[in-house]
């Protein structure tokens, strides 16, 4: 959520440098964008509401000038996407501008008090209390890193902050429970300085904001300070230098591009088979019948799941597949459970996280935490706060996901909980056929990529009121995600159930304009089930489509059917998910919606 980008020693391409990271940090907001630039005639800021491409138009002719600057792209907490609210945000007197991602919880008495001694406010945001707060400790004689921090300590909440001001070569910057990693440039020969000096070096919320220019990366914690001035110096928050150690990203930037395909979105549903075999390579051994995962985990009597969103979705999954193993587990959205923690005793509390950074589910985790639970992430991003804070990391492996709406990350998630529930629960009788299958999910994924007729059936029903999706057991979460994929990116209304729920009150809204999507896989009782709801439908004049592998007959009580391979139940309920995935992107992109940036979403949720 919002986009930050910095950089020193780039010369005479520091405006373009921080515009391409903004370009590629869209996906974390864009409602409004904006840039600050430190030069030689002081301090310029150019900021507009709107996409990236506003800004870019604003700069026409204009083309500040500076050799230190800082960019942010907005998803709106604090008033509306205006050109008042758009950051940098600046001091009374022009000689300070900040960005900020997160929230400062404590800024209506600051603004206040600021008030009071004579300040003046442009925006409705908590971010420009800080460059007051700035200004007021460079009034009272304080040089410019310490009114950085002077200001800094007087904020509540959750911040990643950077600062220029005017007369000062340097960017200084926070962070508590809010992501930056800083870039460190280097040599020809693709060295970086191992003191972290002579430039070029950036600052960013996420990495590929910078990752053309640089690999090698250092991951900013809470309470960190750090300055930029073409080396970089990290401190404690007591100012004490602090060695946070040097990373090098593996990916390079070509991945964060879309490779000929319209959306990220498009692309990224197909490098779901590239990504499953990411996230399964070396840990798949048919021959001991066995997953590993090189984990060492506690005694536990139960599982707990915390998560939000698409995340959600895949801790219910995971919690069903535990339960099938005779362990108990529940699935618990992230923001519920973080203010009313449900008893913990010996169970595993599992934060599941694209990003690392979900600020609910990191304080879902942290309560568990201090209850004395063990933790464990399952999430994308190496060195991310979930990473960095939980007992345990399960990476799901699945590169860079660009568009908002996840799609390959789910499936890495589906994947690597299969995975986590083989390896630690022993009793499981069904390894011999799941290994297997998990084997086969990349060429199963292919196939359904090859051979897709979503478009068409997203074509027939385009123009429908309403979608409901249902299924049972594991295709429960597959409904759900179905649903929310489609109302993510087209604005359509739709809902999930579980099949057996829809008699009991949503069928009142079935009627002849409304497709019943129903998830239907295997010839076991929950199939024959779930056909028996179909029939409901069907005799109220819905449109079926039903997502099978041909096992029972739910093909022959429906319109239309996305045939998935026969396979495992477990690896059957992602490959429906495909099919899902594929309706939702071609009636988004038949109603011309902005499929990679959705209005009001963002990739990274960083605020409760």
């Amino acid at each position: 959520m919002c986009g930050i980008i910095g950089c020193v020693g780039r010369g005479d391409d520091t405006l373009e440098t921080l515009v391409e990271g903004l370009a590629n940090l869209e996906y974390r907001g864009y409602d409004s964008a904006g840039v600050a630039l430190v030069g030689a005639d002081g301090l310029s800021v150019c900021k507009t509401e709107g996409e990236l491409s506003a800004l870019r138009d604003r700069l026409e002719g204009r083309d500040p000038a500076g050799t230190v600057g800082i960019g942010h792209t907005r998803w709106s907490t604090h008033g509306p996407p205006t050109d008042a609210n758009a950051h940098p945000h600046t001091d009374c007197a022009g000689e300070v501008a900040v960005v900020h991602n997160g929230i400062i919880e404590n800024y209506q008495p600051l603004r206040e008090e600021l008030e009071e001694q004579g300040h003046e406010f442009e925006s409705d945001t908590d971010t420009e209390v800080v460059p007051h707060l700035i200004e007021a400790a460079l009034a009272g004689g304080a040089r410019p890193e310490p009114a950085f921090r002077e200001a800094i300590g007087q904020l509540e909440g959750s911040y990643a902050i950077a600062a220029v001001i005017a007369g000062s070569r340097e960017i200084f910057a926070a962070r508590n429970d809010s992501p930056l990693v800083a870039g460190l440039g280097q040599d020809s020969e693709g060295v970086p300085p191992q003191d972290g000096t002579g430039g070029p070096v950036f600052l960013a919320s996420d990495v590929p904001a910078f990752r053309e220019h640089t690999p090698h990366v250092l991951y900013l914690e809470d309470g960190d300070f750090a300055t930029l001035d073409g080396g970089l110096t990290v401190t404690d928050t007591d100012g004490v230098a602090v060695d946070r150690g040097v990373e090098t990203v593996e990916w390079d930037a070509e991945q964060t591009g879309k490779s000929g395909y319209d959306h990220f979105m498009r692309k990224e549903i197909h490098e779901q088979p590239w990504a499953l075999r990411q996230c399964l390579s070396g840990r798949v051994d048919e021959l001991r019948g066995a997953a590993d995962i090189d984990l060492e985990l506690g005694a536990t009597l139960g599982v707990q799941f915390v998560a939000a969103g698409t995340s959600y979705h895949a801790s219910l999954y995971g919690a069903e597949l535990f339960r099938r193993a005779g362990v108990p587990a529940q699935a618990f959205l992230a923001s519920e459970y973080a203010t009313s923690t449900p008893p913990i005793g010996d169970d595993l509390v599992i934060g599941v996280t694209q990003s690392g950074e979900t600020a609910d589910t990191l304080s879902a985790l942290r309560e568990a935490d201090r209850r004395g639970a063990e933790t464990l992430a399952v999430t994308n991003t190496v060195s991310s706060t979930a990473d960095r804070e939980c007992d345990h990391t399960l990476l799901i492996r699945s590169g860079p996901e660009i568009g908002v709406a996840a799609t390959k990350t789910f499936a890495g998630q589906l994947a690597a909980l299969n995975l986590l529930s083989l390896a630690t629960v022993e009793s499981q009788h069904d390894r011999r056929t799941l290994l297997p299958a998990l084997r086969d999910l990349p060429g199963d994924v292919q196939a359904i990529l090859n051979d897709s007729n979503a478009e068409g059936i997203a074509d027939a029903y385009e123009d429908a009121s309403a979608y409901f999706f249902i299924g049972r057991g594991l295709q429960y979460p597959v409904a759900l995600e179905g649903a929310l994929k489609l109302k993510e990116i087209s604005y359509k209304h739709a809902e999930g159930f579980a099949a057996g729920e829809l008699k009991h009150g949503p069928l009142a809204l079935v009627e002849d304009s409304t497709p019943v999507f129903a998830v239907v896989l295997g010839s076991g009782e929950r199939a024959q089930k779930t056909v028996g709801n179909i029939k409901e439908v069907e005799a109220r004049d819905a449109p079926v489509v039903a997502v099978t592998d041909g096992r029972n007959d739910a093909h022959l009580y429906a319109d239309h059917v996305l045939e998935v391979p026969e396979t495992h139940p477990r690896a059957g309920a992602l490959l429906a998910n495909v099919q899902l995935q594929l309706v939702a992107y071609h009636v988004a992109d038949n109603l011309g919606r902005p499929i990679d940036k959705p209005r009001h979403l963002a990739k990274s949720v960083t605020v409760e």
